[in-house]
């Protein structure tokens, strides 16, 4: 997990003449945030708000934080306690996701149904444009549509672009042909395939249904017809071990055959030779509130099981790396029964305390543990974008800082979070696809062969989706790993559900957004060329839930996020592992069900599983976020080390 969240005190209450509150109000943190929310033009007295409602006033975007009905005077900047500015500012320009699985659910002869998975926006998709051809025929509001008064025994193609609240639409959807009955045409578009499975000799798919009369399916791989059944399924054998494949689909019948689906990329398991790499995550911030310290990674038990810890994190300002939290990292004083050697820091002129003094102790204490500085997360990648714009004196920057005089023992290398290179994460990137390759590389030049140079990555594998939209695969022969970042694929934000795990290693049904699992990242990762050896699968050491949910299994309807510690939505494993034990899994992660609430988070079950997963495809290892979220005794660290030998 990424996230650096930095949370509120509260809110200022309004005079009582102006509107009684008797709640602290918790106020939605991001620019254009996960929260789908309606946006108005501009403010105005007499007016009916609800939360998460924005407005324009005198040039500044403002978010509803307390639904109320406003009166003059309680214009946005004269009542915080209603209305917060929205971070970036600015009128919304960004897209709508692109809507994915695009398909036909039925003809007649003049008539052709369609069907597509919901888009996602900041603040809401609002309709979906329909076009047959290059013709737009409807907007639909639902993720349906059906295209009427239709020639019989004809073939039609579709695309769909999602549009949102402020007028942005998105790319076109993959298109998909379909055939009205009535005479013989060649079938429709096949729906998109997902690998279902694969062994050390073979490849499982599964797609759905083509539209029209149809024979059969054949299976391509390039130009090559790799398997021909009548089914919506095939295996795939005769294969060799640790190899990647990308198939495409093609309905037929004695007419013709239908256009090819949409890519599925899958790769074979044996591989040999898979690392143990196991690298955790210590936050800055857990010192505070959590309590977590160094000398807990020891006497957990923890620091004799890693091999690599990244610091997290240092800022990025200015388009240069900078220290994030002066008192956590270096000033902080440690007593003698806090410090890992048992001895207290000084007030010496010069002398290295906090965190860092604490990790050059662990280091002498654990020779083979390497720790790397980790600069960006959720809340700073908003800094990349300028450190873009002049690779060079960013990477020199870092360099300075992360080899300064007085903590250079400490680091043996950087790692880079930047979320995300030309998409969105909290802010939106749109330095062009080459960045990313370009900042790696001008690291590698800096930092040289004799330190480490890692980088955390999305682990969107879909179609167009994050890891398509920068070159790492050509900045791969500048990091030593990926840290991939495999978790947070379902959560609160959608705060009605459906209920999903968060860290899902397959494909399963019902899973909300298709391609949104681990091994799609990996296998789409693989296939731009990336060493499986430099790819670390990723755990979260938490689980994600929701509150008023009915049925214990996934896909169920909730009211929003369940409680959480720290965070509404998200707990630590070793709280969930008595408050809501695990009672079921699904795609390789666990889920309970408690209470009304629902949660999913990983188990040192699911994690042997997930470690097995990793060795069977050759990657390097594994990471988590983060050391906190663990047991006293490291139940879930103990589980990677063992599963990873």
């Amino acid at each position: 997990m990424r996230r650096h969240t930095i949370l509120s005190k509260g809110l200022a209450v309004l005079a009582a003449l102006l509107l009684p509150l008797t709640a602290t109000v918790a106020v939605p943190t991001g620019a254009y945030g996960a929260t789908s929310v309606a946006f108005a033009a501009a403010w105005a007295p007499w007016t009916a708000y609800t939360a998460g409602t924005r407005v324009t006033y005198n040039g500044v975007d403002y978010e509803c934080i307390q639904s109320h009905t406003s009166q003059p005077g309680w214009e946005p900047p004269n009542v915080p306690a209603l209305w917060k500015p929205v971070t970036g500012g600015g009128t919304d320009t960004t897209a709508p996701s692109v809507p994915a699985n695009l398909r036909s659910t039925g003809t007649t002869s003049s008539s052709v149904s369609l069907a597509w998975d919901a888009a996602t926006d900041n603040v809401g998709v609002t309709g979906y444009d329909v076009y047959r051809g290059s013709t737009q025929v409807s907007t639909a509001t639902g993720t349906t549509y059906t295209d009427s008064g239709l020639a019989a025994s004809t073939s039609y193609t579709y695309t769909v672009r999602a549009r949102d609240a402020a007028g942005n639409v998105s790319a076109a959807s993959a298109a998909v042909t379909a055939s009205t009955s009535g005479g013989t045409g060649a079938p429709g578009q096949p729906g998109t395939p997902n690998v279902t499975g694969s062994t050390s000799s073979s490849i499982t798919l599964s797609w759905g249904a083509s539209s029209g009369t149809v024979t059969g399916y054949r299976v391509y791989e390039g130009s090559t017809v790799r398997a021909t059944v009548t089914g919506t399924s095939a295996t795939i054998g005769s294969l060799s071990a640790c190899t990647s494949h990308t198939y495409t689909v093609k309905a037929y019948n004695s007419v013709g055959e239908s256009a090819a689906s949409a890519q599925a990329t899958g790769a074979t398991t044996g591989c040999t030779g898979g690392g143990n790499k196991v690298l955790g995550y210590f936050v800055q911030w857990g010192v505070y509130q959590r309590g977590y310290h160094v000398k807990n990674i020891d006497t957990s038990g923890s620091a004799a099981k890693l091999t690599h810890i990244n610091y997290a994190f240092g800022n990025v300002q200015n388009g240069q790396c900078a220290i994030g939290d002066s008192y956590a990292d270096y000033d902080r004083f440690y007593q003698a029964g806090e410090s890992v050697d048992g001895v207290a820091d000084t007030w010496d002129t010069g002398a290295l305390r906090g965190s860092f003094n604490q990790l050059r102790k662990l280091k002498k204490k654990y020779p083979n543990l390497k720790v790397l500085f980790s600069f960006g997360g959720w809340t700073w990648s908003g800094g990349f974008t300028q450190a873009a714009q002049n690779p060079t004196a960013f990477a020199n920057s870092c360099y300075n800082l992360v080899e300064d005089p007085r903590w250079a023992d400490v680091f043996d290398g950087i790692d880079i979070d930047w979320e995300y290179p030309n998409a969105c994460g909290l802010t939106c990137d749109t330095s062009g696809a080459a960045a990313f390759k370009n900042v790696m590389s001008a690291l590698r030049t800096r930092f040289g062969s004799g330190n480490l140079v890692t980088a955390a990555i999305t682990a969107d594998g879909t179609s167009g989706g994050k890891i398509d939209a920068a070159d790492y695969g050509g900045a791969a022969q500048y990091v030593d790993w990926y840290n991939v970042m495999t978790y947070d694929y379902f959560g609160a934000w959608a705060a009605q559900g459906p209920t999903a795990p968060h860290s899902p290693l397959t494909s399963y049904s019902g899973i909300p957004t298709a391609g949104f699992y681990s091994d799609n990242a990996i296998q789409k990762l693989k296939s731009k060329g990336i060493p499986s050896s430099k790819l670390l699968l990723g755990i979260g050491f938490y689980g994600r839930g929701w509150t008023g949910v009915t049925q214990s299994a996934p896909g169920g309807t909730a009211s929003g996020a369940a409680p959480g510690t720290y965070e509404q939505g998200i707990e630590d494993y070793k709280v969930l592992k008595t408050r809501c034990p695990a009672t079921g899994t699904v795609a390789g992660t666990a889920y309970a069900y408690c209470g009304g609430q629902w949660w999913s988070y990983d188990t040192p079950g699911t994690i042997g599983g997930k470690m097995s997963y990793s060795k069977g495809q050759g990657l390097g290892g594994a990471f988590f976020w983060e050391l906190s979220g663990d047991t006293t005794n490291g139940e879930l660290i103990t589980a990677m080390k063992s599963g990873l030998g």
